[in-house]
């Protein structure tokens, strides 16, 4: 279906005009040049591995990610955690005290934390008692200024991934930016929303190394999108935004995709048997379908039974304060041992 998305129409003024920063490896982009002398950049010369400043658009990680995910290195840009990728949609595209987007509590938060930040009103429209997008009510509540629409599949905290209709729906018929927000992809049995790229101009896609990569520490976010999309952020995103450490870090563990395939395979192997457990345990009412590595239940009491589980060592997240989520407990799946040192305690309470 057309739908006329032009990127003209969302981008802020003040962007469009601006002159990004150059930096000193910007200029000249050969840097790692083995017989160059660098003079340019003020940086201490006595080698110790960090003494340089990074690439400043991570070419090689790019390379590898664009190789594995069947895409251009043009329509990829890397932050500082996923955060970072989220922060600059919101100052690249919607305009403070005037545009607005629109989230699906229950989901992650720094959506709306973000929306607060930039002064951007932020229209929550609930998901349905099944957790899924009510797209009705989510394209009325779409007007002019209206930038970005954040969708969480699977999503945070529920667990589930949304239906391909409605994804395809909002992909069709709004004229704005359609962020779609994979941490989580890797455990689900739904292809990546990557794969659509060149049919939707419109489609943002964040993905992590933090969750099924297991590089949380390094702080490494990804944003997929058309090349204009990204050419847009790459204009105001700091300039050397991601280190050389995590860069390095990164590339070490792209290089070893069977490695991380037998670590996610394990995972969801293991939130199978969870799921299995959960069944007998006497205080949980509700056990929500997952294609995350963790699982929400609805017990008795949520408050209750945290409490009990950090006196006994044991942390989880406690979801009851969340929209739909009254007395329901999140649960990450860990290693076989702490899967098992969990149930044994919730057996106890």
């Amino acid at each position: 279906m057309e739908n006329n998305f032009d990127i003209n129409n969302l981008v802020r003024e003040n962007v469009k005009q601006m002159k990004p920063y150059s930096s000193a490896r910007d200029e000249f982009e050969d840097f790692d040049t083995a017989d160059m002398i660098f003079l340019d950049a003020n940086e201490n010369p006595f080698e110790n591995g960090v003494n340089r400043y990074p690439d400043p658009q991570q070419i090689s990680v790019k390379e590898v990610l664009a190789k594995q995910r069947n895409v251009k290195t043009n329509q990829i840009l890397l932050g500082n955690g996923s955060d970072e990728v989220l922060d600059l949609l919101f100052r690249a595209f919607c305009e403070p005290k005037t545009d607005n987007v629109i989230t699906l509590p229950p989901t992650y938060g720094m959506y709306g934390v973000l929306a607060n930040i930039n002064a951007v009103e932020n229209k929550e429209i609930l998901l349905s008692e099944d957790f899924q997008p009510q797209i009705e009510k989510i394209m009325e509540a779409v007007d002019e200024n209206t930038k970005i629409i954040f969708l969480c599949s699977p999503n945070n905290p529920t667990g589930n991934s949304f239906s391909d209709e409605s994804v395809a729906y909002l992909l069709q018929n709004f004229k704005g930016l359609v962020v779609i927000d994979e941490a989580y992809i890797d455990f689900s049995k739904k292809d990546s929303w990557i794969n659509e790229l060149d049919e939707y101009p419109n489609l943002v896609i964040t993905q992590t190394l933090s969750k099924a990569y297991g590089l949380a520490g390094i702080r490494l976010g990804i944003c997929y999108a058309s090349a204009e999309v990204i050419l847009v952020l790459n204009k105001i995103k700091p300039p050397y935004n991601v280190n050389e450490l995590t860069q390095k870090k990164a590339l070490e563990r792209l290089d070893n995709p069977e490695k991380i395939k037998f670590e996610i395979d394990s995972i969801i192997t293991q939130r199978e048997e969870l799921l299995k457990v959960l069944l007998n345990v006497k205080f949980i009412e509700k056990i929500y379908p997952t294609e995350a590595n963790f699982i929400l239940v609805k017990v008795d009491d949520a408050n209750k039974r945290y409490a009990e589980l950090i006196a006994k060592g044991i942390v989880i997240r406690n979801r009851t304060t969340q929209p739909l989520c009254d007395n329901c407990l999140r649960f990450t799946v860990g290693t076989e041992q702490e899967n098992m040192k969990l149930i044994e305690v919730l057996k106890q309470l």
